[in-house]
Formats: C-alpha cells, structure tokens, sequence
C-alpha cells in the first residue's frame, strides 16, 4: 500500500497497523453489514504481479495448475502454483489484459514467488513486474453493491469470472458469492472510493477475508505453503486445476491424486466458538486424547455472529465420523458448516 493511498484511507478514517487495513472505526458493526448489506474493502493483503511479453502465454501454461491458452478476454480463473512434489506454493485469481496478464495472490507471498517464477522464464520473452503499488484492488459485495457500481460502470457483468476493461476505472471483475473487485490507479481508485463509500459501507480487509472464507475460496498463505495439494484446498472445485492440460510443476502427482482417488483430506468451511481466533497453520485434532493433529487451518476469521468461521484441510474419514477440536483434542470444538458448492 503506497503512502498516498494509505494516507487518503487514514483521512477517511481507515485503522492501519503494520500495513493492514483492519477496520473504519466499528469492526464489529461492519461485519454485520458485510453479512447483511452492500460493502467495499481495500484488499491491502493481496498483491498484484504482471507477466508479459510475446511468451507469457506459454510461460504461465507451463507453470500453473489451469489451462491458461483456454483463458479468453473478459474472463478470469483460477489456479495453483506447485511445487514439483504437487504442493501448493500458491494459488491466484488470473486475467489477461492488453499486453500481459495479472496474477493475483497472498501479497506476503509476492517476493518469493516473484523470484522463483523468474527461475524458469530462462530464453523466454516474458518480464514479471511486481505493480501492487500501482494498482489498488478493492473489493465489493452484497446486492447493493452492483447499483453503487453503475454510477462507473453502466454495464455490469453479470457470471462469474466476467472482467470488464474501462479506459479511466480499471478493471472489473465478478466473483463468485455476489462479489467484485476492482483494479484501478491510485487516483482512479481515490475517486472509485469516495463515490461507492457515499452508497454502501466501507469495511476493513478482515471483512472481505470472511466473505471468501464463506465462499469457500482459500488464500494460499507463508503459514501454508506446501501444506496440500491442490484437491485438498477444494481447487479443483473452484475451476483451478484443468486435468487434460499438459506438464507443468506437480502435474502427474495432483492427476495420480484425481485419477486414483487418493484424496484423504478435503477442506472443509467450520465454525468456532472460544477466546483465541485460530491462525492459518494452526493444527486441528480429533476427539481422541491420543490421535495426532487431523487437520490444518487454512484461513480464518471473526463470524459477524461471534466466533469465528475458518477454512480447514481435514481428514475426509473424519469429517462426519468424530469431532474437530482447536489446537488439542481437549479444545474449541468445530462445527462443520455447508460450503456453497458440493464436496465429492
């Protein structure tokens, strides 16, 4: 986040700390909007990196999990980055633009992935550009959130995955869960927030990480790299791995996985009550004082009813058959809540 844009969040009251944007003023009241009404958030937790040049195409098909010369204009998808173990060190919401496509991802996670993409990019003509400062992201949800758009936008999509280019706005994209984002300039970006902030509510980063988390859309973060391969976050679920594409790092080990049917743990959407919010990375175990940890916490966050919903890898023998605790098998226990897409 660059100072400009910091200081402009700051002035319209904006809590920053270590360069989170966690909340306006009322966190709590702004999660309850972000459940029941139109909202935007800065995503300050996402990074934004540009591969482009005559090869990047190819480049980028070759590395990630989806099939990106299947990826049209006015449309973006998701995918996963492998290691050659097929571990996720990971996962983006992909575009093309003009010249280049973006990739975006955990912005913690930008500097090293920029470097070890740029191991493989050898002879080829590609160029990667780190352009998170250049190009604020914000993110919109609810029903009232594609009205407070057309005073920008006149034509909203519609599907999920549609991106609309606009010459002065930036981009538009629609999400799954009723939800967009945009991409603009910091000065586009300034004037994009003072006309959405006078119709719905401006909310903190945290909000926006909830509603994913609802969605059932994991974030790939340091605490999990090279936690699962992609089957295991539900990639495969969310249109990120394409199974008739060819090589690329990981591959044969995430098709065994599908094709065999060795998927043992699958990530599952849980809530939880207690004092202390769980962390990605955080270990799950089941109600057995013996058993060793069962599960992994991918995401999590407050629940705008209390508590906290969490995204969780977790043993598929045990998702129905024993209780999830927090941390021991003596803590929080989690309840398992319907994802909004079906698990196999």
């Amino acid at each position: 986040m660059t100072a400009v844009w910091q200081d402009y969040l700051i002035a319209r009251h904006a809590h920053v700390e270590a360069g989170a944007l966690w909340h306006f003023g009322d966190a709590a009241a702004e999660l309850r909007a972000t459940r029941d009404g139109g909202i935007v958030a800065p995503l300050t937790h996402l990074g934004l990196l540009e591969c482009s040049g005559a090869d990047a195409q190819s480049f980028l098909h070759g590395q990630l999990s989806n099939d990106v010369k299947q990826l049209s204009p006015g449309h973006s998808q998701y995918a996963g980055y492998c290691s050659a173990k097929g571990r996720m060190l990971a996962n983006f919401l992909l575009w093309p633009e003009e010249h280049a496509y973006a990739l975006q991802f955990a912005r913690a996670l930008l500097p090293a992935m920029q470097k070890r993409l740029g191991m493989f990019v050898l002879r080829a003509k590609v160029k990667l550009t780190d352009v998170s400062e250049s190009r604020p992201i914000l993110g919109l949800a609810g029903k009232a959130a594609a009205e407070a758009l057309r005073q920008f936008f006149p034509e909203i999509p519609q599907q999920s995955h549609q991106v609309v280019h606009h010459p002065v706005y930036g981009t538009l994209i629609t999400l799954p869960g009723n939800r967009f984002e945009l991409i603009a300039d910091p000065e586009s970006a300034m004037q994009l927030w003072d006309g959405l902030a006078s119709k719905i509510t401006p909310v903190g980063t945290p909000c926006w990480e909830w509603l994913e988390i609802r969605n059932g859309i994991p974030l790939i973060t340091p605490a999990t790299q090279e936690q699962f391969v992609p089957q295991m976050a539900n990639m495969e679920l969310i249109g990120a791995v394409d199974f008739n594409k060819g090589c690329y790092p990981g591959q044969e080990i995430v098709a065994r996985t599908q094709y065999l049917g060795q998927t043992k743990r699958r990530m599952v959407l849980a809530h939880m009550e207690g004092a202390v919010m769980p962390q990605a990375g955080d270990a799950l175990f089941s109600s057995d004082p013996d058993a060793q940890a069962s599960g992994m916490v991918v995401n999590a966050q407050a629940a705008p009813e209390g508590g906290y919903d969490l995204l969780a890898v977790v043993q598929t023998a045990g998702i129905e058959a024993a209780a999830l605790h927090f941390q021991s098998a003596e803590g929080p226990v989690l309840s398992i809540q319907p994802l909004p897409y079906p698990l196999p």
